[in-house]
């Protein structure tokens, strides 16, 4: 094992990582602190992220009972499950509940050039659209998920997409930035994805071999898979820019009022003395 490997699995082995066998880039949402007053955190144990659970072990699934996760929210759209053959699980006592960010995503060869062209000329230019679009089109699926917040603060539940980072880490910013968590906590949180996906990449890079514009194109597919700070900084920006703050977008796209917010806000901080 090279000396990579060995601090990947170090990294992994702690906190805010969790162990679930056969998901990916699996990790608690909780513990970050709270610009307005240290003393309060994220709710542990409650919002849980990763990519995607398809080969779920049964020690895996125990793993998920031991967390207390009853539900997963899963982003992908119908046409990305059925082209890579990926179905969401059957797990016992856990509920799936689909809530695409968009079933307009296109998967046909003209489409996928389009979009490696537009990272191979500027991949911070296209991560920006890809997340305005993630903005534009998640609202009816992050309300679903709120309202989960809302009306379960008990339930632990697990978001994911494919690799857990795009969609996942837009929501979880999203999220972060609701609670008032700082943004460096929230790049913090959205670049820990590079370490998460290290243990799959053979998985993955087999998977997108197998696309001839992917192939043909391998260093401007990793810049796709990348997850620097500026990227979810610059995301954090347009919800700034052109909603006015997080909470301006959530009642604009996710049909959330001032109550709900304040709701949100009670389930899933806690003060560290409680901890």
């Amino acid at each position: 094992m090279s000396s990579e490997d060995l601090e990947t699995a170090r990294i992994l082995a702690l906190p805010p990582f969790v162990t679930v066998d056969g998901i990916i880039n699996i990790r608690d949402v909780g513990g970050y602190p709270t610009l307005s007053d240290a003393q309060l955190v994220t709710k542990p144990a409650f919002l849980f992220r990763s990519g995607e659970p398809t080969r779920v072990s049964a020690q895996g699934q125990e793993q998920l009972q031991a967390l207390r996760i009853r539900k997963i929210f899963d982003l992908r759209s119908d046409g990305e499950i059925h082209k890579y053959k990926v179905p969401p699980p059957s797990i016992e006592g856990v509920l799936i509940v689909r809530v695409p960010v968009s079933q307009n995503e296109a998967y046909d060869p003209a489409s996928l050039a389009n979009r490696v062209k537009d990272f191979s000329v500027d991949a911070a230019q296209a991560f920006a659209k890809l997340y305005a679009g993630i903005l534009s089109q998640g609202g009816p699926a992050f309300e679903l998920i709120l309202r989960h917040v809302i009306d379960n603060p008990d339930e632990p539940f697990l978001v994911h997409c494919t690799a857990g980072k795009d969609r996942t880490g837009v929501f979880c910013a999203l999220y972060l930035s609701l609670l008032g968590v700082s943004e460096e906590d929230i790049a913090t949180d959205y670049t820990l994805t590079e370490i998460g996906l290290r243990p799959m990449m053979p998985m993955l890079v087999a998977r997108f071999q197998k696309e001839a514009i992917f192939k043909d194109n391998w260093e401007t597919v990793l810049k796709m898979g990348s997850a620097s700070p500026e990227t979810i900084k610059a995301t954090l920006a347009i919800v700034r820019e052109e909603y006015g703050g997080v909470e301006g977008y959530l009642k604009a796209k996710a049909n959330l009022t001032d109550e709900d917010l304040r709701r949100i806000r009670k389930n899933c901080l806690v003060s560290i003395s409680q901890l």
